[in-house]
This record gives C-alpha cells, structure tokens and sequence, in this order.
C-alpha cells in the first residue's frame, strides 16, 4: 500500500483517544516517513499534544454549517492517500468519505450505511477484544504489526513543573505519598457511592499516612465537596483546578490512584500510576486500565435487561456491590509494592 499522507480520526471522550495511541505509534514505527495528521474532538486533543509519533492535530469544534463546510474543503486540499476511521461513527466516516483519500478504513459492526463510505471494513474479531485490539485491527489491511499496546501521554519539564506549583498551591506536601480518588463518572451508574469514598479517605490517610486528593472536572466539585465534608480526615480537593496535563503529572507523582471506568483512570494507566479500577456495567476485559499495576475489582453482573440511562437493581446494582473493605485490601496491596519499590 502506498501510504506517504495518513489521516486518523478517532472522534470521541478522552479515553477513547489516548486509548488510540498504540495504533498511532505502531504505524509511525512501521512507516517513520509517513505524515500522521489525527483528528478529534474539542477538550481530547491535551491527550495527544507533544506526542512524537503524529505531525498535526486537526481539532472539531461543532460550530455552525459555514465553518462545517470550511473544515471539509481544507480535508479535501490536504490530498490524504490513507484514511484510517477509529470511531465508528457516521459523522466521522463522511468526513473519512469526502476527504477524497483513496483508501478509507474504518469499522461497521452496526452494518449501517457508513460502511459504503470505506474502502475496506474492518471485520469484527469474535469475543470480547480490549479496545486497544480492536483498534489495531486497522493495521491488517496495511500489513503492520503493533509492538508495545500500552497508551502513552507525554509530558514536558515545564507541565511538570506546572502540576507541582498547583500541589503547593493547594498546600500538598509532597514529602508524604499522594493518593488520588476519582469519584465522578460520565454516568451515574458508574459512579461508586461519595459516602465510601469518604470512608475510603479516612482509612487510607489512617493506614498510610498519605494525603487524598479529589480529582474531577468543574462538574466534579460539588461531589468532591460532599466527599470532604463527609469524611473526618479533611481530603484535598483538586476537581476542576487541573489541565489534562496537570492531571498527568500529578497521577504520575502519585502512589495510587482509585476510580471508576473514565478518562482519568485511563490518563493515570498511561503514566504508570498503580491503579485499583471500580468497575459497573462496562467489560473490563475491553475497557481496562493499560499501563502500571492494575487491580480491578468488578462484580460481573449481566447489565443487558436494563443497561443505561436505567438501572432496576437499586441497592443492589453493581456499584454499590463493591465494598470499601475490598478497595482497602486491593490499595493496600498496591500501597505495599511502593513501599517496597521505595525501600
């Protein structure tokens, strides 16, 4: 195949993003004279900013019909030869269609109209495949093999050095280990209760003597507050005062970090930060965390008779199944190879 101009979209939450860049570095490793341009949506493209293995990030904003229509006359002067669609998406296999690119690849499992806009569809595998795999399926075609299938974020000194003036800031002492708790979740039926979160932050800062911080987004705050104010051993609140790359960089300083299925858990993976991963509806086994040392906890109920936005289980509902007890042992066994990585 005669690729020299690649273009990749992969249009979604900034999980599924960082969760693309083994397929962008396998093909820059394969291919090192091949221009890489990657598209994807506004508030993701942090994730992929100073990343070596791409040339340019084109960033979507959904804006009005005029710039809409900018936006594909410029995809169509750039003269891609190769459209790689990691999606799944109408709207980014029109977008892979009106590029003119000659070879379109993209996904169908839907067996929707989109699969018209490809040159080649990438034909589901049977069993449940990590999405990490499932993206790299779109090398076959291309005859390249990936190497190493963890995520990866970069950081520079100067981000780096911008994460450790919010510690100070928020009057973190950095002589003692961080632990961080991610209680927020894009739905709510993946979110572990604020109440065991709380519980969770007084045993941890007890045991370990480590100082909690409460990561989130702006819409975070108010959860990371009632977290606060229900637990006795007054944890740091960090929602909605970090970048992407702050996050990064302060998970990467950390001894752990504990959350559910979201970005956060997946930007913490990428640094090597240990991870104890709470898990409702969505499959580990395709969603997990790639990167450090992973406990993932995970009660394997069958959510398919009433998946999101209901869920008729009440108190007995996946999430609320995971007890504190369970993420103190899975910490604490976590907590223990830092210390003995320290010593």
């Amino acid at each position: 195949m005669n690729m020299r101009n690649v273009f990749i979209i992969k249009l979604r939450y900034i999980g599924d993003v960082l969760l693309a860049t083994p397929t962008v570095r396998a093909i820059k490793a394969a291919r090192p004279d091949v221009r890489v341009t990657v598209m994807v949506n506004r508030g993701t493209e942090d994730v992929l900013s100073g990343n070596p293995d791409l040339d340019e990030i084109v960033v979507l904003d959904k804006g009005s019909l005029a710039a809409q229509w900018r936006l594909i006359a410029g995809l169509r002067r750039r003269r891609f030869d190769t459209v790689i669609d990691l999606t799944d998406g109408d709207r980014s296999a029109f977008l892979s269609w009106i590029s003119g690119a000659p070879v379109r690849i993209g996904f169908n499992d839907e067996h929707r109209w989109r699969g018209r806009c490809y040159t080649e569809v990438v034909q589901p595998v049977p069993g449940v495949r990590h999405r990490i795999d499932r993206d790299l399926e779109v090398l076959k075609p291309m005859s390249i093999q990936a190497g190493s299938k963890d995520p990866q974020l970069w950081l520079t000194p100067e981000e780096e050095n911008s994460a450790y003036q919010l510690l100070d800031q928020l009057g973190v002492q950095r002589s003692q280990p961080i632990v961080m708790l991610q209680p927020g979740a894009r739905y709510w039926f993946k979110a572990w209760p604020p109440e065991r979160f709380a519980e969770l932050a007084d045993r941890l800062m007890s045991q370990y003597g480590c100082q909690v911080l409460i990561g989130g987004s702006d819409q975070d705050f108010d959860l990371a507050q009632q977290i606060r104010q229900m637990a006795k051993s007054s944890p740091i609140i960090m929602a909605g005062r970090t970048t992407i790359k702050q996050f990064a960089a302060i998970a990467k300083k950390s001894a752990l970090f504990v959350g559910s299925d979201s970005g956060a858990m997946h930007i913490a993976a990428a640094v090597g930060t240990p991870i104890v991963a709470l898990f409702g509806p969505s499959n580990p086994a395709e969603w997990g965390p790639r990167g450090g040392a992973t406990e993932v906890i995970c009660k394997g109920l069958d959510c398919r008779a009433c998946f999101h936005p209901t869920c008729l289980r009440g108190e007995q509902n996946c999430m609320k199944l995971i007890a504190v007890d369970e993420v103190m042992s899975a910490s604490g066994r976590l907590m223990g190879r830092v210390r003995t990585a320290i010593l």
